[in-house]
């Protein structure tokens, strides 16, 4: 009793005076990862993101726990990080899962989908829902832990040489889109490329592609997008609200102790927020530049976006019947957006239409 009086009696900052704290940290062994990402430098939003991490997790660790953030092609390609974590190449690395979904549609899930979650559903998912269990219980066939590692908000739909006036101008069309997009796209005559950040410039200019999608207003103007495609569409359907992942090796993660693991996980957190921050801020900047330097603004039309939904539910039913990762992780994830979305049509979307309309 008299030992929990003291306790009781001295408080955090007793405590913190005796140097019990700090002692924690100190304790812990020096250690340096490396991590691997699939994004190149040119874009200080993703890759920044695993900057920032990097960073945090140094500050918070006093120095003893560093992590060196390399471009794609220093250690691994830009495509090649899960390979790398599941051989213990790398101890981490910062990636879009939807670019790995050859090995298993599942990946894509845990970034984003056509008509999938939007940024805040898919928080509420991950953090409060069964997300995050669900998508570890998947990655650790690969030797990953996952954590939250960036987002963007819904994105646009990308850049066109020529009008998209229906369906039918898609047939045939070279599209550099990533993940399920491409996949959907696909059943109604598109042709997709998969084609990392930093090679899609080129590609445009030198007419390997017709169209490409990226991001958003300020990444696509850093990568000059604008310079060689007039016509700007949106929404990005297929990433309504896309999330970025920080990797890391099973094994790395369960050498590390208590409170280095959660230094990890709140510098992720960190980075995170700071990410989707970001692009809220400097996304309609850049798009007010963009359309006053002569980018034409298109919605997509109607019977795109309708032929689109109808054949992305056709896919996922699909991929269900053949593949029981996703069957798992997708029924979940679609019960999940039902409910979510019938909130946000009485509140958000309200609001936000009507603030959208006024003269502000």
């Amino acid at each position: 009793m008299q030992r929990r009086s003291w306790i009781q009696g001295a408080g955090l900052a007793g405590v913190l005076a005796a140097g019990a704290a700090p002692a924690i940290v100190h304790a812990q062994a020096n250690i340096r990862w490396r991590l691997s990402s699939s994004f190149p430098k040119s874009l200080d939003t993703y890759f920044g993101c695993a900057e920032t991490f990097a960073k945090k997790v140094g500050e918070m660790s006093g120095g003893k726990f560093q992590i060196s953030v390399h471009a794609p092609g220093e250690l691994v390609p830009a495509f090649g990080v899960v390979d790398a974590l599941q051989n213990a190449t790398v101890e981490c690395a910062h990636s879009a899962g939807y670019y790995f979904f050859g090995k298993d549609e599942t990946f894509a899930l845990g970034c984003a989908i056509p008509f999938g979650l939007n940024t805040r559903q898919m928080s509420a998912w991950v953090y409060e829902g069964n997300g995050l269990k669900l998508m570890r219980e998947f990655y650790a066939r690969y030797n990953i832990v996952n954590f939250p590692g960036g987002a963007t908000g819904a994105q646009m739909g990308g850049w066109f040489r020529k009008e998209i006036n229906s369906v039918a101008d898609l047939k045939g069309l070279k599209m550099r889109i990533g993940g399920f997009g491409g996949k959907v796209l696909e059943r109604l005559g598109l042709v997709p490329q998969n084609i990392p950040g930093g090679d899609i410039y080129p590609a445009l200019e030198k007419g390997t592609i017709d169209a490409a999608e990226w991001v958003g207003p300020y990444d696509d103007q850093r990568l000059g997008f604008n310079k060689i495609a007039p016509h700007y569409y949106y929404p990005g359907f297929w990433e309504g609200g896309p999330w970025f992942e920080f990797y890391v090796n099973s094994r790395a993660w369960d050498s590390l102790g208590t409170d280095y693991k959660a230094m990890v996980e709140a510098a992720a957190s960190h980075a995170h927020i700071d990410m989707l921050a970001k692009y809220d801020a400097k996304n309609p900047i850049a798009l007010k530049q963009l359309v006053g330097g002569g980018t034409k603004l298109h919605a997509f039309p109607a019977d795109v976006m309708t032929a689109s939904f109808k054949a992305a539910m056709e896919f996922y039913a699909e991929l269900s019947d053949r593949n029981p990762n996703w069957k798992k992780v997708y029924e979940d994830y679609a019960r999940f957006r039902g409910e979510e979305n019938v909130w946000f049509r009485f509140t958000e979307a309200t609001f936000d239409r009507f603030m959208q309309s006024q003269r502000l």
